[in-house]
This record gives C-alpha cells, structure tokens and sequence, in this order.
C-alpha cells in the first residue's frame, strides 16, 4: 500500500473560493507522519503539485532526502496555479508546460527522477491524450521520469493510454461504495497497476463520523464541497452513505481490525492490482492505516457478505 499525500498540502481553493484541500494541518504532523510510513513499510508516496500548490511536494523532499533509492514518488501534473493565494487557475497539457510542471516537481521534491508521473486533468479531451503520451515517454527516455498514466476515472480516457510502452499504472477511485470494474478490467488487460484514492471514502469508511459531525469550512469536505462530493453534504457526513457504514461495521471490524483496515482489506480482496493510497493528517491515521498490512486482505466469505448487504440497501 502507499499513502496518499493530498491533505498534507494544506489547504487551497479554486478560483471562486471553493476549497480544494483538507484544511489545516501542521507541517510537523505532516513529515512524523511521512517518517511513520517509512517506519511501518510503507515506501509509496503519492501526491501532486496542486496539493498545497507544490507545498506536499516540499514536504515530501524534505523527508526522503538521503534515502531516495528507498521510496516510490507517484506525482502529478496539469493544473495551472499561483502557489501565493494557493489558488487553481485553469489547466495546461501543452507539451512546454508539462516539461515546466516536471521540473518544478523535480525541484520540489529534491530528486532527479519521478517514478510514477500522472496526468491529473479528468476532463482533458481524450484527441490531445496521444500527444501528452509522446512527452511523457520523451520525459522517460531522458530519465526524468520511470513510468506514466492518468488519474481519471473514466475508462475510455484511461483507455487511450493504456499499451502505450511506459504506460504501466492508471489511478481512479475506488473503494466499498464505488467500484469501478471496468477499470480493473483494463488494467488487467494492459498489466497496469491500479492505484486506488478515495480508499476510505473521503474518511466516511473510518467510521468515526456521525450523523452530527461537522467539517471545517476550509475543508473540501466542508459546507461549500464541490458539487462532485457525494460522501459528505453541506459540511456533514451524507446520511445514505453513513447508514452504508454502519451496515457492515460488524464485517469490517471482524478479527479485531478497525472499520479503516476493514476498507483496505477489501481493496486487497478486490484485485491483485489494487494499490490502496489512503491520505492522513496525523501520524496516528498513517499507524491505524499501516497495521492493515498485518491483516490482509477480507475473505471471500465477508466480501460476499459486504456485498449482500450493500444491495439490499441500493
């Protein structure tokens, strides 16, 4: 498993004020919590340069240096933005401001290679795909970076990277409430690991939110969420999928596991190609994540029972 490395960006906001991070949060929670990871196995960071506007990049540099041989960079590139209001501006696959983008990365991170480079633009039409392929496998011909794919969840996107030469990883969402088959079958037939955000469900499959729970305006998850957050609902946790939880509770905590490895065990179940990212704030996140690898992955037993009881409820 990796962890994912949104959150410890800090906070920032599209253009109209909309956040776009997970609010606050210490920078030295954020490099214990790195060093907590390295500490329990975990060698798989995975960020971008919009979270924070290259600020979780630093963060990330500053912890792996002398001992960049040891851990896996996935980063990501596309969006435009001033890093002094940490506000998104637009977006840019042009061939320049890719090489732009890589090199801020790279300064960034204090590396000279990237291992996983992820174009972060869902919404990039899929006709300009085939020539942000050819700069990324120019990029990985002069070493900058290893390997490529897109962060999206729509197939026919992913789709039109797969099988090319460096192409060897597509990350989508994917956890108990949204499973995206499809994908999983394409990575299959391309022999692409999937990485998988949204593990937890924005944190809903934690279960420590309640019908009263509230988050911080400055929080994507927040009272002002984007219109594409469907696990919380005007600052709460969204009743339908908190009702979700508390469904299969029971199964996810069997053998003494937290609901969170619960969630991460039936990532594992799910596929062999599933990587889970799972983001954290606290080192404390990172440890409860971590000790799922102690568990492994759900039975086939409890995945078929997670199953029956999700339908019922559909």
């Amino acid at each position: 498993m990796g962890t994912g490395c949104w959150a410890i960006g800090g906070p920032a906001f599209e253009k109209d004020g909309t956040p776009i991070g997970w609010g606050d949060v210490k920078d030295e929670d954020s490099i214990r919590g790195l060093e907590t990871a390295l500490d329990m196995g975990i060698t798989l960071f995975d960020t971008s340069n919009m979270y924070g506007t290259g600020h979780s990049e630093t963060l990330i540099g500053q912890v792996i240096k002398g001992r960049r041989d040891k851990v896996v960079i996935s980063t990501k590139f596309g969006w435009v933005f001033d890093p002094a209001t940490r506000t998104k501006l637009g977006w840019d696959v042009s061939p320049e401001y890719i090489r732009k983008s890589c090199e801020g990365s790279l300064k960034r991170l204090g590396t000279d290679y990237i291992d996983v480079y992820f174009l972060h633009v869902p919404f990039c039409e899929n006709e300009r795909a085939p020539q942000v392929c050819d700069t990324l496998e120019e990029l990985v011909k002069e070493g900058k970076i290893r390997t490529y794919g897109w962060s999206t969840d729509k197939v026919d996107s992913a789709r039109v990277f797969a099988g090319r030469e460096h192409c060897a990883v597509v990350q989508f969402g994917e956890n108990i409430f949204e499973d995206n088959a499809e994908m999983i079958g394409l990575a299959a037939q391309n022999d692409m690991a999937c990485f998988c955000r949204g593990p937890l469900a924005m944190g809903l499959l934690t279960g420590k939110f309640k019908a009263d729970s509230t988050l911080k305006d400055n929080d994507i998850r927040g009272k002002n969420a984007p219109d594409y957050m469907k696990f919380f609902k005007d600052g709460k946790p969204n009743p339908e999928f908190l009702s979700k939880v508390e469904a299969i509770r029971e199964i996810l905590t069997e053998g003494g596991r937290t609901p969170a490895q619960g969630a991460l065990g039936w990532l594992w179940a799910r596929s062999d190609r599933t990587i889970p990212i799972p983001g954290f704030k606290t080192p404390k996140q990172i440890q409860d994540n971590a000790r799922a690898m102690e568990f492994g992955p759900l039975t086939e037993k409890q995945m078929s029972e997670i199953s029956r009881l999700l339908s019922q409820m559909a």
